[in-house]
């Protein structure tokens, strides 16, 4: 049965890392709207610095690949990125996690801004600026999609229920048709790149398949350091018994070998002890 997400299930609860992410844009949106008002050459200078802005990552502002998203000019823009974030961005920490929302949100932000810009260097787009947490919004969608693929949400102003399908099928026409309409702009490229950054973040990260391989790669990792650790040990012990006269022999794993047993595989074991 299809999992229904509505207003009728009352607003999703304000917490975690979409709480900090939402303050934290809220916090930087205001300083930048005082600063145009009272010092507008300062808050220019400030815009200038955090928009992603090819012609300045190509001089080495590497920081706008992530600051960009917490620059807004239009109000509208970032109030429908800020409660895409809340109400979808919700869901999908509550089924990932903080932590994981956290490396998602910010993982999405710079893949969207690398494709963003390396194809601002083909040409295909233009190299205006881009700015806001729109492409992390798409994302978010993205990602709640692939997580809740039967779900079907109620959107703000339309009193029905939708399959979440059907609305990253709307969101992915009305970007390209913002993207033909502006003849290939980069702000815009940016918001469609993000439902690919989505996409691509969940396939490397957030599927259950490769959380395993991930949790199988880890583990290896740490008994392979483990067993060297033992080795490395093994071999210190037999260096200080031959200084003291003595003689000692361990195997290859590093386990300890009786002398009645050095003949023996493993110590004379069958499986040893070996991680």
């Amino acid at each position: 049965m299809a999992r229904n997400i509505s207003s009728e299930m009352g607003l999703p609860a304000f917490r975690g890392a979409v709480r900090q992410i939402i303050i934290a844009s809220a916090a930087i949106y205001v300083v930048l709207l005082l600063l145009m008002a009272f010092a507008p050459g300062i808050g220019q200078a400030v815009l200038a610095l955090g928009v992603l802005d090819p012609a300045h990552i190509r001089q080495g502002w590497l920081w706008q690949f992530v600051t960009y998203a917490f620059m807004y000019v239009d109000p509208i823009d970032f109030v429908l990125s800020l409660v895409g974030i809340y109400f979808l961005g919700s869901a999908v920490e509550e089924r990932i996690g903080s932590g994981r929302f956290y490396a998602f949100f910010f993982g999405s932000i710079v893949l969207s801004a690398l494709a963003g810009f390396a194809l601002s260097l083909t040409g295909a787009i233009a190299q205006g600026p881009a700015l806001g947490s729109g492409a992390a919004a798409n994302a978010i969608l993205m990602a709640f999609y692939l997580l809740n693929r039967d779900a079907l949400i109620m959107p703000l102003f339309v009193p029905m229920r939708i399959p979440v399908k059907w609305i990253v099928l709307f969101v992915a026409g009305v970007e390209i048709a913002y993207l033909l309409l502006h003849h290939f702009a980069l702000l815009d490229s940016m918001l469609l790149l993000g439902l690919g950054a989505g996409y691509v973040w969940y396939s490397l990260f957030l599927t259950r398949k490769t959380s395993l391989r991930i949790s199988e790669r880890f583990y290896g990792l740490r008994n392979s350091y483990y067993r060297w650790k033992r080795r490395r040990a093994a071999r210190k012990f037999e260096v200080y018994m031959r200084d003291h006269d003595r003689t000692v022999t361990f195997d290859e794993h590093g386990n300890y070998i009786p002398p009645e047993d050095s003949g023996k595989k493993n110590g004379g074991s069958k499986s040893g002890w070996v991680n």
